[in-house]
C-alpha cells in the first residue's frame, strides 16, 4: 500500500509516474493513493484565486481550447507553451473562479515585495500609461496593427488590463498650461499631431491653449515659456532667430529686431523663432528734462553716429526707445538752471555755429547765470561752478591752467574762470594731524589713535597762533622762512609749509616725544630726572625743575629766527644742565652734597660771576634761551639696597648709643677682674711664642743649607753644559760666516772676470764691424767710380750699338738658313724658350 493523500476542494498535487515519466495534476476534492512507481513532486497546493479587478502572470502556460479546457500532448500530459507568458485577469467573465497550476506552469512574483497577484491599474484623468509592443500583434479593441517596439499612450480615465504582448514603460502626467504660459514641444520623429499638422523630427512649436495637455510619445516637452507682461510703461525688444511670420501676421527676417508694446498685446509669448532681447522701460521727460538719443530712428531709418536731443514739452513727453537706440549716459538729464552766482563750463566736441559765434573743437567757455540751458549735441558740459564767498580770514587755492601759476584768493566772492581750477594743497601727514590737535601740539604716546577729520585740501590752511607763541613758516618759492608771533591767524600761501618742532618729553626726557607747530616763548618750566654720583660713589637720582623763557626782541628778525635754530631746545637744555650738575656733584662727597645740595646744584647750573657769587640766570646764546631758576624737587639714592641700609643705619645708631653706656660700665668691671689673669696668660704665651720662634729659625737655617747644597751641584752641571753648547754653537756660526765670505769673494771674482771678458769681446766685434763697413764702403765707391769712368769713356751711342748687335746678328743668321728658329731637346729636361735663340747663336759663334 502506498501513501494516501486526501485533497480538499481547490487543492491540487503534481504526481510523477516513474514508469511513464509523465507528470499529472490531481485536482481535489479527491482521495489519492500513491503507488510505488509514483512520486508527489508538488503539493498539495491551493488553487490560485484572483479577486475581482486583479491579475497575475503565469510563465509557461498550458494550451487551452476555445472553451478553456486543457489541450493534452501526444503523451497525454498537458501541453505547455514553453518560454511564453500569459496574463490572467479576473474581469468578471474570465478567471473568476480559482484555478490550479498545471505541471510546467510558474506563477510570476511572490519574492520580496513583488506580489504574484496584483490589482489592475486605474488610469485617472489627465494621465496616461506609456506602453510598448513586445511582439507584432493587432489590438483587438482598436483594430490597430502594432509592430514590436511601437509605443503609444493609454489615456485615462480607464482601467488598464495588462497583455503579455505589451510592456509598461512609464506613467505620463499631463502638463497644465496656465494663463500667460505656453508649452514648448519638440518632435522626436516625423508624425502628424492631434490637430492634423505634419511635424518633422527636431521641429519645435508652442502649445498656447490653457488647460491640461498630454504630450504624445512622439513629442518631447522642452520647457514652459512664460509670457512677458506688457504695460503702458514697459515693452520688450524681440529678435528673429530665423525668418518667419510672427503671431501678428508680419513677416520677419532672421536677425531683425522690433518692439512689442501693449498696443499689440498685453501678454507676449515669444515664438520658437523669436527671442526676447531686453525689457524696454518707458522714457518719460517732464517739461524740465531732456535726453540725448544716440543712433536715433527717423522715418523708419536708423541714423548711425548721430545724436538727437528730445525735450519734454507741456505736461511731459513719453516714448519707448526703438531697437538700436540708446540714451547717452543711460539717463535723463535735468535742464541746467543757473542762478546769478552759478556758471557752467562747456567744451565744444566739434566745430559748429553757436548763435553766430564760431566754435572750434576743444574750445572751452563759461555760461553765467541766471539762464536756462540745454547743451546741444556738439557741446559737452565739463563742470558746474558756483561762486565761493570768502571772508578776510578764509581763502582757496586756484591754479591757472594757462600760466600754471597757483595763487590764494581771500576776502571776496570768487567765480572760477574757464582756465582756472581749484588746487589741492598737500601737507605732510604729521602737519595734517597737528592742525587738528589743540594748540597744534601732540604727545606721541598719550595722543595716539586720534581720529582725524578729512580736510578740504582746496581751502587755505589756517592756524591760530596763541599768545606768547611763535610759528616758523618756510616759503619754498622764495627759499626764506618767516616767523609769526601770536596772537595771530596765519594762512599758508601755496608754496609755504609749517616747520614742525620735535621736542623731548616725559621724565626723564626722551627725544621726539612731543611734536608741535608752535613754539611757546615762556616763562614756563620743564622737569627732568638725572642720576649723579658723588666722589665716594654714592649714586643719587635728582628730580629738577627748570624755569625758562626766550629772551628776544620780536622786532629783531635775526633774534626771532634764532629761536628756531635749535630743533629740540628742551632736550638740549636738559642735557646741558644735567652734564654741568654731574660734573659738580662728582667733586663732592655724599656728606658734603647732603648738607649743601641746593648751593651745589645752583652753582653748577648758573655758575659764578667775577665776585664769586652765583649768577641769577643762564643763557644759551644759540637760541637766546634763558634758565632763570632751578627747583630741587627730590633727591633719592638710586640703589634701593643702599636706601634701606641708610635708613637701618640711622635706627641702629640710636640703639647703639643707648646700649653703649651700659656695656661700657659692665665691660670696665670685667676688664679689671680679668686684667691680672690676662697678664699672666700673656706672659706664658709670650714665652711659648719665643720658643717657637727660635725653633722656627733653626729649622729655616737647616732647610736653607740643604737647599744650597742641592742647588749648587745642579747649577754647576747646568752651567757647564750651557757653556759647552754655547761654544759649539759659536764655532759653527763662525765657520758658516767664513764659508759664506769665501763663496762671496769667489763669486765676485768670477763675475768680474766674465764682465771683463764680455767687454773685451764686445769691443773687438765693434771694431771689426767698423773696419768691415769702412772697407765695403771704399770698394763700393771704387766700383761706382770705375763704372762711371767706363761709361763715360765708351759713350751712350756705343752702349746702344753693343746692345743691338747680338739680336740683329741672330736674326740675319736664321734668315740666311731660311729658318725662323729651331730647338733640340731630349724630352726630359725643361727648356727656357726665352733664351733658346741666344744659346743657339752663341753656340754657332763659339764653333766659328
Amino acid at each position: 500500500m502506498g501513501e494516501v493523500i486526501r485533497l480538499k476542494r481547490d487543492e491540487y498535487i503534481h504526481v510523477l509516474d516513474n514508469n511513464a515519466n509523465l507528470i499529472t495534476a490531481i485536482l481535489g476534492p479527491e482521495t489519492f493513493t500513491r503507488r510505488d512507481h509514483e512520486k508527489v513532486v508538488a503539493g498539495p497546493e491551493k488553487f490560485v484565486a484572483l479577486p475581482p479587478q486583479c491579475f497575475c502572470r503565469v510563465k509557461n502556460p498550458v494550451k487551452r481550447n476555445a472553451d478553456g479546457s486543457v489541450v493534452p500532448d501526444e503523451f497525454g500530459q498537458a501541453a505547455v507553451l514553453h518560454g511564453d507568458e500569459e496574463v490572467r485577469v479576473n474581469d468578471g467573465k474570465h478567471w473568476n473562479v480559482p484555478f490550479p497550476l498545471y505541471p510546467g506552469e510558474v506563477l510570476v512574483g511572490g519574492q520580496g515585495s513583488d506580489q504574484p497577484i496584483k490589482k489592475l491599474t486605474v488610469v485617472p484623468k489627465n494621465t496616461a500609461l506609456r506602453l510598448r509592443a513586445e511582439r507584432d500583434f493587432t489590438d483587438p479593441k482598436t483594430g490597430v496593427e502594432r509592430k514590436a517596439g511601437d509605443e503609444w499612450l493609454f489615456e485615462g480615465p480607464k482601467t488598464y488590463i495588462p497583455d503579455e504582448k505589451v510592456a509598461f514603460v512609464a506613467k505620463v502626467a499631463a502638463k497644465v498650461i496656465k494663463a500667460n504660459e505656453a508649452l514648448r514641444l519638440r518632435a522626436k520623429v516625423n508624425f502628424t499631431d492631434r490637430k492634423g499638422k505634419d511635424r518633422l523630427g527636431g521641429e519645435e512649436w508652442l502649445v498656447r491653449e490653457e488647460g491640461a495637455f498630454l504630450p504624445a510619445v512622439e513629442e518631447e516637452v522642452v520647457g514652459t515659456v512664460e509670457a512677458k507682461i506688457l504695460t503702458e510703461k514697459r515693452a520688450v525688444e524681440v529678435e528673429a532667430i530665423t525668418s518667419h511670420v510672427d503671431e501678428f501676421g508680419t513677416k520677419r527676417c532672421a536677425g531683425e529686431r522690433w518692439l512689442v508694446t501693449i498696443e499689440k498685446t498685453s501678454a507676449f509669448i515669444p515664438m520658437v523663432s523669436e527671442k526676447v532681447i531686453r525689457t524696454v522701460p518707458l522714457t518719460t521727460l517732464s517739461n524740465r528734462q531732456y535726453c540725448v538719443v544716440i543712433d536715433p530712428i527717423k522715418n523708419g531709418e536708423q541714423l548711425f553716429g548721430h545724436k538727437e536731443i528730445r525735450r519734454g514739452e507741456g505736461e511731459g513727453t513719453s516714448f519707448f526707445l526703438h531697437p538700436g537706440e540708446r540714451l547717452e549716459d543711460d539717463c535723463v538729464h535735468d535742464i541746467e538752471i543757473l542762478g546769478a552766482d552759478e556758471a557752467i563750463l562747456v567744451k565744444a566736441l566739434e566745430a559748429f555755429d553757436d548763435n553766430g559765434t564760431k566754435r572750434k573743437p576743444g574750445e572751452k567757455w563759461m555760461l553765467r547765470g541766471p539762464i536756462e540751458y540745454i547743451p546741444p549735441t556738439e557741446v559737452e558740459v565739463v563742470d558746474k561752478r558756483k561762486a565761493v564767498p570768502l571772508d578776510d580770514n578764509e581763502g582757496v587755492y586756484i591754479r591757472n591752467l594757462t600760466t600754471g601759476k597757483v595763487s590764494m584768493i581771500t576776502g571776496e566772492a570768487h567765480m572760477l574762470a574757464e582756465d582756472e581750477v581749484l588746487w589741492e594743497k598737500e601737507l605732510p601727514p604729521v602737519v595734517e594731524e597737528l592742525l587738528q590737535c589743540p594748540k597744534g601740539s601732540r604727545h606721541k604716546v598719550k595722543d595716539e589713535g586720534r581720529t582725524l577729520d578729512v580736510r578740504d585740501k582746496t581751502k587755505a590752511v589756517r592756524f591760530n597762533i596763541p599768545h606768547n607763541a611763535a610759528v616758523q613758516i618756510y616759503d619754498y618759492a622764495g627759499k626764506e622762512p618767516r616767523i609769526v608771533f601770536g596772537p595771530d591767524l596765519v594762512m599758508l600761501q601755496p608754496d609755504e609749509s609749517f616747520t614742525v618742532l620735535s621736542l623731548s618729553g616725559d621724565k626723564p626726557k626722551r627725544p621726539h616725544v612731543i611734536q608741535s607747530l608752535q613754539l611757546h616763548l615762556g616763562p614756563a618750566f620743564m622737569t627732568d630726572v638725572c642720576t649723579v654720583e658723588t666722589s665716594d660713589h654714592a649714586r643719587l637720582e635728582l628730580r629738577l625743575s627748570y624755569n625758562w623763557r626766550f629772551k628776544i626782541d620780536k622786532e629783531d628778525t635775526k633774534q626771532a629766527k634764532s629761536v628756531f635754530s635749535v630743533p629740540d631746545f628742551v632736550g638740549d637744555a636738559c642735557k646741558a644742565m644735567a652734564g654741568r650738575i654731574r660734573g659738580q656733584v662728582a667733586m663732592e662727597s655724599f656728606e658734603s652734597f647732603h648738607r649743601n645740595s641746593a648751593r651745589i646744584i645752583r652753582s653748577a647750573v648758573f655758575g659764578f660771576d667775577e665776585n664769586k657769587r652765583i649768577r641769577d640766570e643762564f643763557k644759551f646764546s644759540a637760541n637766546n634761551l634763558v634758565i632763570t631758576n632751578v627747583d630741587i624737587q627730590s633727591v633719592e639714592p638710586v640703589d634701593q639696597k643702599t636706601r634701606d641700609s641708610l635708613q637701618k643705619s640711622v635706627q641702629l645708631a640710636i640703639e647703639i648709643t643707648t646700649k653703649s653706656q651700659e656695656a661700657t660700665a659692665r665691660h670696665k668691671a670685667e676688664r679689671d677682674a680679668q686684667k691680672a689673669s690676662s697678664q699672666l696668660e700673656r706672659r706664658k704665651l709670650q714665652d711659648a711664642a719665643e720658643a717657637e720662634k727660635q725653633k722656627k729659625e733653626y729649622l729655616k737655617l737647616q732647610a736653607e743649607s740643604e737647599a744650597i747644597e742641592a742647588t749648587g751641584q745642579a747649577k754647576a752641571e747646568a752651567k757647564a753644559r750651557a757653556e759647552a753648547m754655547l761654544i759649539e754653537a759659536n764655532s759653527e756660526v763662525e765657520q758658516a760666516r767664513l764659508k759664506a765670505d769665501a763663496q762671496k769673494i769667489s763669486a765676485d771674482a768670477e763675475l768680474e772676470m766674465m764682465k771683463s771678458k764680455h767687454k773685451a769681446t764686445l769691443e773687438y766685434l765693434q771694431k771689426t764691424n767698423e773696419l768691415e763697413i769702412a772697407k765695403t764702403k771704399k770698394l763700393s765707391e771704387i766700383e761706382t767710380k770705375k763704372f762711371a769712368d767706363t761709361m763715360e769713356a765708351i759713350g751712350p751711342e756705343t752702349v746702344l750699338a753693343m746692345a743691338r748687335a747680338g739680336p740683329e746678328m741672330q736674326a740675319k743668321l736664321l734668315e740666311g738658313l731660311n729658318l725662323k728658329g729651331y730647338l733640340i731637346t731630349d724630352g726630359n729636361s725643361p727648356i727656357n724658350l726665352f733664351n733658346t735663340a741666344g744659346g743657339m747663336i752663341g753656340g754657332i759663334n763659339s764653333s766659328a
